[in-house]
Order: structure tokens, then C-alpha cells, then sequence
């Protein structure tokens, strides 16, 4: 069972481990498109990657830290990225075993585990990030990595759980995976898709799934997984579940 989580543009500063090292990131073949988009990043000035990145000065700081992308400290991905999400996932008090099930989805790195030891940075799945010494038209994420990620996950045999947002699943679609839906039930008994709690719920649900004892190897195996723990979540005949809550 592998648990796709979406990235943050919120991410934590420091770190106490060596600068990035390729070489040492799940999903190798990945790299050389890792490689091509960190070098591009890097590249860019501050005031120009303040314009790339569609950030305000007084996220100068994010901008930066792109500069120092080869050579600031790392610490494992499930760590370095925060928000609702990660609030909700929690995952210093997760075990090993239990982080062994995560990965995070984004657009600098495609897809890494959660033991991946990565620096602080900025870049969105949207953002056109043009090519360092080139004047050709500033290429979307999407065509930067191609069919990369799709394929780096073809040879996954297990249940892959896919909670990326749209922009990142446009990245690297992944035919086989289950995809999570999140609706509030309304005090007139009606449903509501959730926007603004949707990633709480995911790290609530990504938190059960990683801790549970049992692996899940088919859409069943989850819903049973998820029902045990208490959450309600339903199942139309289709490869997308419907996590039920109520505000």
C-alpha cells in the first residue's frame, strides 16, 4: 500500500542532515527531470523567481532558499512539508513501518517516500519554470515531467491511494490508483464537497491507512481499514471513495 500525499507550499526551514543527494532518492529514474527543474530553480535570481514563482516580497525568504537548493541542510520529506494536512498526519508520533506507506507528490522531485532526505524549497505544480540559458517560452510542470512519474509508479505492484490535488495528478497520472473524495453532510441532510478542511480529512484518513496493522490490497481492504477506525467512507463501484464527515 503506497499513500500518495500532495505537497505544501508551506514547507519547515533547516534540517539536520547533508545537502540533496539524487542519488540517495526513492525513484531513480526519475532524476535526470529532478535534476533539469532543481538546476532551473536554482538558477533564478531572486527578483526574477519572486515573478516565476507568483510570490509577494515578503516571501523573499522563499525565493532564496532556491539559490541554495545544492547546499542547504535536508531532513526526511514527511518532515519538511507542514499545513493542515501534515497538522492532521502528525507524523512524528508515526512509526517507521507506519512512514514506510507515505509519499508526497510535487513538483520539483515528482514523487518521493517519506524517509527522502530533501531541502527546504518553493515551486507549485502550476508554476512555468523556464530554462536556465534559454529564450524558448517557459515550460509548464506538466510538460517538464512528461510521463516520468506515471511510469517510475507502473512498476508499483501494490495499492497505490492517490491524495494529490488535480494539478499534481496532472504531473503523472496514475490509471490503477484509488482517489479520495471528501464530502460534509449539511445539517438539511444534504452533501457538500469540503474545500477548506479537505486536506484535514485526507491527513486524518493517510494517518489510519499508515498505522493500520493490516496492509490493504484492494479498495475493500481500505474501506474495512477506514470503517474499523471509526471514519465513514463509501464505495460507488468506482477507483474513487468517498471519505463522509460531518462538520
Amino acid at each position: 500500500m503506497l499513500i500518495i500525499l500532495p505537497p505544501s507550499e508551506t514547507k519547515a526551514h533547516g534540517g539536520l542532515e547533508a545537502p540533496l543527494d539524487f542519488d540517495t532518492l526513492s525513484f531513480p529514474s526519475l532524476n535526470p527531470v529532478r535534476r533539469s527543474i532543481a538546476a532551473d530553480l536554482a538558477a533564478l535570481d531572486v527578483d526574477q523567481a519572486l515573478d516565476v514563482l507568483g510570490i509577494s516580497e515578503k516571501l523573499r525568504a522563499e525565493a532564496e532558499s532556491n539559490r541554495a537548493l545544492f547546499s542547504s541542510p535536508t531532513m526526511p520529506a514527511i518532515l519538511r512539508f507542514t499545513g493542515v494536512l501534515y497538522d492532521a498526519l502528525d507524523a512524528h508520533s508515526l512509526s517507521r513501518d507506519a512512514w514506510s506507506r507515505l509519499a508526497v507528490g510535487d513538483a520539483l522531485f515528482g514523487i518521493v517516500m517519506a524517509t527522502d532526505l530533501i531541502p527546504h524549497y518553493r515551486l507549485s505544480g502550476g508554476t512555468k519554470l523556464p530554462e536556465h540559458n534559454s529564450t524558448a517560452t517557459a515550460p509548464t510542470m506538466k510538460k517538464r515531467w512528461g510521463k516520468a512519474i506515471t511510469e517510475a509508479l507502473s512498476a508499483y505492484e501494490g495499492l497505490i491511494i492517490d491524495m494529490r490535488s488535480g494539478t499534481y495528478q496532472q504531473l503523472g497520472k496514475i490509471a490503477d490508483a484509488v482517489t479520495i473524495r471528501v464530502e460534509s453532510v449539511q445539517p438539511d441532510g444534504s452533501r457538500k464537497v469540503v474545500s477548506h478542511f479537505n486536506k484535514h480529512y485526507k491527513g486524518i484518513l493517510a494517518r489510519v491507512l499508515a498505522e493500520s496493522p493490516v496492509e490493504a490490497h484492494t479498495i475493500d481492504d481500505l474501506c474495512t481499514i477506514a470503517t474499523q477506525a471509526g471514519l465513514v467512507i463509501e464505495h460507488n463501484g468506482t477507483r474513487e471513495l468517498t471519505l463522509v464527515v460531518t462538520p
